[in-house]
């Protein structure tokens, strides 16, 4: 389907903040309120790994996706496809997924009960500022071909 958008209006989500910077804004929130008013636990290092290395993999995977898409991975550029491949099979957004597993890995190495408990507004405004502008995006872009990939596959997972 063509690009449904209005004559003029930008070819891209509108997106309120390039998504890494989202998830940097509140850790770097979080590092300095753990230090004011300490809220600790033991830094869990190898449970960070863990999340690291799955975040790589899945992160690697969905790349290689918008490659052979040829298609753009940042989000204030035109899509010129869907991608229904790799681990956008499984979930609509597992780059935002990948990020998160990052913010949690971080927040766990530092042993900082704050930035992890700043994850979940962290995925409040990547779910309603990020992943909410790009699916009316997509829907008003691709239409029945992406509600379609939209009735298959699960958000995040």
């Amino acid at each position: 389907m063509a690009n449904d958008n209005e004559p003029g209006k930008p070819d891209h989500p509108g997106v309120i903040a390039p998504p890494p910077l989202i998830y940097l804004g509140f850790l770097g929130v979080g590092y300095p309120l753990g230090s004011a008013w300490p809220l600790a636990f033991p830094p869990q290092r190898w449970l960070a790994l863990a999340l690291v290395g799955i975040g790589v993999i899945i992160a690697l995977a969905a790349i290689s996706q918008f490659r052979k898409a040829k298609t753009h991975v940042v989000p204030h550029k035109p899509t010129t496809a869907i991608i229904t491949g790799g681990p956008f099979a499984y979930s609509r957004n597992p780059l935002y997924l990948t990020l998160a597993l990052f913010h949690g890995a971080i927040a766990l190495a530092w042993g900082n009960v704050w930035a992890l408990l700043l994850l979940f507004p962290a995925l409040l405004v990547i779910r309603y500022g990020v992943i909410a502008r790009e699916e009316r995006y997509l829907e008003a872009k691709f239409g029945a071909e992406y509600l379609a990939y939209q009735g298959r596959v699960r958000r995040w997972l």
